[in-house]
């Protein structure tokens, strides 16, 4: 009886450990406007000014790749991400374009940056390249 307790125990803890690590890993409240958001843009289209801007704007922090390992990284305090994960790659294109616009603690707000809507949705298009 005692290790029946013991293991239901373990259990509700790993469960919780397992759904808080989730919410800490996911963190961005992102409007559910931006979620389900259409890329206006062709992907296969202008990737080259998507790529240069992502150089200018996102390298630093992210890297040439997108693993966050960018000179800047070090710098900061959250998770980077990597741009080429499953688990990036599977968000929705408003998402990564809410992210980029908008930022989060150590993620710059970029709507002054680069004010044009479009750019914006340009980078998304090369961060899409970037998957494994």
């Amino acid at each position: 009886m005692k290790a029946k307790r013991t293991l239901i125990l373990l259990g509700v803890i790993i469960f919780s450990l397992y759904s808080f690590s989730s919410i800490f890993q996911e963190g961005w409240k992102v409007p559910e406007k931006y979620v389900k958001m259409k890329n206006p843009t062709d992907p296969d289209e202008d990737l080259a000014i998507g790529k240069s801007l992502y150089s200018k704007h996102c390298q630093s922090c992210h890297g040439k790749e997108g693993y966050g390992d960018g000179p800047k990284a070090k710098e900061m305090t959250g998770d980077l991400g990597d741009f080429s994960s499953e688990e990036y790659q599977q968000q929705t294109d408003g998402t990564l374009f809410y992210k980029t616009s908008f930022g989060k603690d150590d993620m710059p707000e970029f709507t002054k940056k680069i004010p044009d809507d479009e750019d914006r949705w340009l980078i998304v298009n090369y961060m899409r390249t970037l998957a494994e």
